[in-house]
């Protein structure tokens, strides 16, 4: 329920959902994210599916666990821009809050920790659907098509999508520079080495299709785009990952990895808003 709760801005004008909106693969549908006082975010929302399996959180990984990346939107000046202790102070102003806030949490009640916790476990369950990749995979074979079969073997094999796209959430959950421009430093900026400048987390690639426009900024509105810029290497420096290369693919080919990419988009759940106590 707090998650779409737009008390928890500064302005009552945005909710946890503005940015990680069901609709849209749990992210949003504009290049950047959009602040509660209007204010244009220099990166895209990174989706929430599955993150009840991640390390690190944020693009840059930046918080340690899931509670601490919930308060970061809260409290940042140009996201919700609503101080966690006053987020406190609205909550507990609400007899259902404060009632449910205690069937949990027992006479804590509502605490910053608490509403990061409820807001954190409301995040882990977000998880991706059944897949036509994962039908295949349990012995369908007529769940993939054979432009997707063929897309597959390119992912895990010429192509080395898999390098960083790795395991059942194709992410391994580290930080790789893959050479695109722009001046955000993304992991280095916090660490201050070279070696990491520019490198930004993985993404899992669970419902990839609905999670239009792609990349840390945005910047590729389709799928063939992202594809066409690991085909062109990167931009090269000394922070580039090692396993960025320059690829020659086919169209034929090109079109086979998204189909298999696409692949990995599974059944949705149904997504009831709830009505939120006054």
């Amino acid at each position: 329920m707090l998650f779409f709760d737009p008390r928890l801005s500064k302005n009552r004008n945005m909710t946890c959902a503005t940015c990680h909106n069901p609709s849209f693969g749990w992210e949003d549908a504009t290049q950047s994210a959009t602040g509660a006082q209007n204010t244009r975010l220099d990166r895209h929302s990174p989706t929430i599916i599955n993150v009840a399996w991640n390390k690190s959180f944020f693009w840059d990984g930046r918080a340690a666990t899931l509670e601490e990346q919930a308060k970061g939107p809260i409290e940042s000046a140009v996201e919700m821009n609503l101080p966690i202790e006053e987020a406190v102070a609205r909550l507990s102003a609400i007899e259902e809050y404060r009632t449910w806030f205690t069937r949990v949490f027992g006479n804590a009640g509502i605490t910053a920790d608490n509403i990061a916790k409820a807001l954190a476990t409301y995040e882990r369950t977000v998880v991706s659907g059944q897949a036509p990749f994962d039908n295949w995979v349990e012995g369908d074979d007529n769940a993939l098509s054979p432009s997707a079969k063929r897309g597959f073997d390119l992912f895990v094999g010429k192509a080395k999508c898999s390098g960083c796209h790795s395991g059942w959430n194709f992410s391994d959950q580290e930080f790789h520079d893959i050479g695109l421009s722009g001046t955000d430093k993304g992991l280095g900026a916090l660490t201050g080495r070279s070696d990491q400048a520019f490198a930004f987390k993985t993404p899992s690639l669970r419902n990839i299709g609905q999670r239009a426009p792609y990349m840390h900024d945005g910047r590729f509105e389709d799928l063939k785009a992202v594809i066409a810029s690991y085909i062109s290497g990167g931009i090269q420096r000394r922070s580039l990952s090692k396993k960025m290369f320059p690829l020659t693919l086919s169209e034929q080919e090109i079109a086979d990895l998204e189909q298999f990419l696409l692949s990995l988009t599974g059944e949705d759940t149904a997504v009831s808003l709830p009505l939120l106590p006054y």
